[in-house]
């Protein structure tokens, strides 16, 4: 691909403008998403941090779900940070009952697994494909993958606070990447470029 990628970020609630920012300092082409029409010409598309159920209920409202998740099914390369991660994973922990995903991941995920507001945390995590060092990861209210499916890889893990045990916190499958943290609310652009390259690949 010899132009810029053209990367959605889904504009329901969440962290969109922090994503948009990150995105386009990366060099692509940036469209927020709240209706169909805004999937039209996407080469990727990133599924921000925020609250899980609101951003599946508000899919529903704006009629995008039924939309996104046939983009997702026919190979549309996707990013899922925090809240991003539970909406791309096929099965949720500790979901409300109604909640829905879009099933890109074969995953399952628990939802606010770290614990409440006041119990998110920050540190270092080495991820693979991520050169120059540790990413600092900024962890609110995050979910953790508790199981992965065959041809799903684990980038990274970490032991959370109060834990003996590593949990999942990044995994992706070919061109579908999806994070329990927030590298949007930081100045690291590593994972943005990232998913670009992915974006680029899949093109």
């Amino acid at each position: 691909m010899s132009r810029s990628p053209i990367v959605g970020v889904l504009a329901l609630q969440g962290d969109v403008r922090e994503h948009l920012r990150a995105l386009n300092a990366c060099g692509a082409d940036v469209r927020p998403v709240r209706r169909p029409a805004d999937l039209d010409g996407l080469d990727g598309i990133v599924l921000p941090g925020g609250e899980s159920t609101t951003i599946d209920k508000l899919s529903r409202i704006f009629e995008l779900r039924e939309p996104l998740i046939t983009a997702l099914q026919g190979g549309l390369p996707a990013y899922g940070s925090c809240a991003g991660m539970i909406l791309l994973a096929k099965n949720v922990l500790d979901g409300t009952k109604d909640q829905q995903t879009f099933g890109a991941l074969d995953i399952t995920v628990r939802r606010n697994a770290f614990g409440r507001q006041v119990e998110s945390f920050e540190t270092d995590v080495d991820l693979d494909g991520i050169g120059g060092g540790p990413v600092h990861a900024v962890f609110i209210r995050a979910p953790w993958v508790e199981t992965i499916d065959d041809g799903v890889e684990i980038l990274g893990d970490v032991v959370p606070p109060g834990l003996d045990e590593s949990k999942i916190i990044a995994v992706r499958h070919e061109s579908v990447l999806a994070t329990s943290f927030h590298p949007e609310v930081t100045d690291d652009l590593r994972i943005h470029r990232y998913f670009i390259e992915l974006v680029r690949e899949a093109h």
